[in-house]
């Protein structure tokens, strides 16, 4: 890890929009920012606890949802959606999952439009094997404080889905096993 800045750049940041009369976004501009920053620096943490798995964030996602799918498959725009990316960002995932073994394609046995991508064995295993490093490593050691984490997910949520990211509609864990 890099060595810590004696100053927050954002609070200067911050000032400096003050200090150009831009007092009315400063709050929001230095909120934002380290909302950014915060992405960066979980994100590697993140990608350091894969990268021993040869996993990416964006890969093991993928496993993952497939591994909370009963079948352990899913139509790759299923997928798509329910990781909220493009389907080419699907389409190079499977892509390098495929290469190591991890998922297979198959045909969607109804619809022949429809590709479905099943994890192998031997990428249940890794998923369950990722899964217990980025609990232990990242989602246990958050960094946030457990007083923050709730309103955390309650203020970060709200924006979501003020920005359309989703709808008021209760979550539901069976999500993955709708084909």
């Amino acid at each position: 890890m890099a060595t810590p800045l004696p100053r927050d750049p954002i609070a200067d940041a911050r000032l400096n929009w003050e200090r150009h009369g831009w007092s009315d976004v400063a709050a929001p501009m230095a909120a934002i920012t380290a909302i950014m920053r915060t992405q960066q620096l979980l994100l590697a943490r993140i990608e350091g606890v894969l990268k021993p798995f040869g996993l990416t964030f964006a890969r093991y996602e993928l496993l993952a949802l497939l591994s909370f799918a009963r079948s352990g498959a899913l139509p790759m725009n299923k997928a798509s959606a329910l990781l909220q990316v493009h389907p080419t960002s699907v389409t190079n995932a499977v892509d390098r999952l495929q290469q190591a073994g991890l998922v297979l394609r198959s045909p969607h046995p109804t619809d022949g439009r429809t590709t479905l991508i099943e994890l192998t064995p031997e990428g249940r295993t890794l998923a369950k094997r990722a899964t217990a490093a980025l609990n232990s490593e990242v989602f246990a050691q958050s960094g946030f404080a457990e007083q923050d984490v709730d309103q955390l997910i309650r203020i970060l949520g709200t924006f979501r889905r003020n920005a359309g990211d989703f709808s008021d509609e209760p979550a539901r864990a069976e999500w993955p096993d709708h084909h």
